[in-house]
């Protein structure tokens, strides 16, 4: 079965400059990353840039109606995520426990549909 961990938390601390001298990545989220390849459930993921740099998009009465970003005043916003096949749902939470923004955030676990049918 096919997850996607969604990765939210405080943007304002996930986007901080990096320590200077500090490795580009998190070696945390390297290792997490690897390990999800050993294992091979990894389909794939990436880091997602800040609300700033995006839009939100809404068609109301055949109208688009484009929010730029940062967003509603939520405390959490998705700042990435992981595709992974795994057997059960279980298991992908188990992955999404091991994720190390899940210490100071939140991760969503999603199955995704099957629409092929």
């Amino acid at each position: 079965m096919k997850f996607l961990l969604l990765i939210s938390g405080d943007e304002t601390v996930q986007n901080r400059d990096p320590v200077p001298g500090a490795p580009p990545i998190n070696p945390e989220f390297v290792a997490y990353t690897e390990a999800m390849h050993k294992a091979g459930v990894w389909i794939g993921g990436d880091r997602l840039k800040p609300t700033r740099h995006g839009a939100r998009v809404r068609v109301r009465d055949g109208k688009s109606v484009v929010l730029d970003g940062p967003y509603a005043d939520a405390k959490e916003q998705i700042g990435g995520y992981y595709m992974i096949d795994v057997a059960s749902l279980d298991e992908a939470i188990e992955w999404a426990a091991r994720c190390p923004a899940a210490r100071s955030g939140t991760i969503d676990v999603r199955p995704l549909a099957d629409v092929s049918r």
